[in-house]
């Protein structure tokens, strides 16, 4: 049985049910797949929790939960913690097979996981990143210190999570010329255009009640201004098509001026409004990749996309219109993902 060294950046909420599923599949990751995950640290702001024989997983999830009520110091208090070893040297200066990484994501900079990710591929570890910051920003540096170090970059939790879009694309679709791509990517975007559609909310409603029931982001600007959605088509394409664009190259438009009437008047033509990210293959070669809410006719797939769900639709010369859509649009979809590209990763890598 082969042990896999993990290392965890962020034991926030996708982390943390990342870890969950870790030792929740155990016994099937070493019975199905053949290897058995040790996760040999875990870095957070205030240092990095680190045992080479492998972290007691119920323990530290144990501390973690107590510290939400009585101590936020926790990190700090662990036994096996190292203060103030953080960032790309924490990564340096633990020994692992793969990095995984869990930050919170920043499109500007791509920080602080593009550092990490960095760190990780120069030092001859695999990743598997949630954050998509560091491939918006450094999408053809990160790919190809992979390509060149001969490892593997998994990301499949950044574009779409739960959705298997990166998967059908990899692999169904091998070998298809794709020529368009359209997806609805963002749930939070999904849910209150579609309370506006069904209910008549005016979007400042939509937003209250998404961030009520615990849909929205207390900041949600990164979802309902099309950020989020941007991001993840941007992924989408340049894995689909093998191009390198980045985010200041993509028209972006949210939904923050949508206004009942537009709302209405759509629904009046037998149309309905959906924040659509889409990519499409010029004649010429070039691809084009924008995004913003879209008039669709009611017979299109994507406009029967309702609440928190997402959808990718591919057209192909081959094998024609494709759709895939659903998926958790939770923190435990995304960890979900997450523990798939680990899954794969051993599977090609080992």
């Amino acid at each position: 049985m082969r042990p896999l060294k993990l290392v965890l950046s962020g034991l926030g909420n996708v982390g943390t049910h990342f870890v969950q599923l870790l030792a929740a599949k155990r016994s099937e990751l070493e019975r199905r797949y053949g290897f058995e995950p040790r996760l040999v640290a875990v870095m957070q702001r205030e240092g990095t929790i680190v045992d080479p024989a492998g972290l007691n997983i119920q323990a530290l999830l144990a501390r973690k939960q107590l510290a939400r009520k009585e101590d936020a110091d926790w990190v700090l208090k662990h036994p096996a913690v190292q203060p103030g070893l953080t960032g790309a040297a924490a990564v340096a200066a633990v020994e692992a097979d793969v990095l995984v990484e869990a930050t919170p994501t920043d499109l500007e900079t791509g920080e602080p996981g593009l550092s990490h990710l960095r760190t990780a591929l120069e030092l001859g570890r695999h990743v598997v990143t949630l954050a998509k910051g560091p491939l918006v920003v450094d999408w053809a540096g990160l790919t190809g210190l992979a390509r060149a170090r001969g490892l593997e970059l998994r990301y499949s939790g950044a574009a779409a999570a739960a959705l298997p879009t990166l998967d059908i694309a990899r692999y169904s679709l091998a070998g298809v010329q794709v020529t368009a791509l359209r997806g609805i990517l963002n749930g939070t975007s999904n849910y209150i255009l579609s309370r506006m559609h069904a209910a008549g909310l005016d979007y400042r409603a939509g937003l209250a009640e998404a961030q009520r029931l615990g849909i929205a982001e207390p900041d949600p600007r990164l979802d309902v201004e099309g950020w989020d959605t941007a991001a993840k088509t941007l992924i989408l394409a340049n894995t689909v098509f093998g191009t390198s664009l980045s985010l200041n190259e993509i028209p972006v438009r949210g939904i923050t001026g949508i206004t009942p009437a537009e709302v209405a008047a759509a629904r009046e033509k037998g149309r309905v409004i959906k924040l659509v990210g889409s990519a499409v293959r010029r004649p010429d070669g070039a691809v084009e990749v924008s995004v913003g809410p879209v008039e669709l006719a009611a017979d299109d797939p994507l406009a029967r996309v309702d609440g928190t769900n997402k959808a990718v639709w591919f057209d192909t010369v081959e094998m024609g219109p494709l759709l895939v859509t659903g998926g958790r649009s939770d923190p435990r979809g995304a960890a979900a993902a997450a523990l798939k590209d680990l899954i794969n990763l051993v599977r090609e890598a080992y």
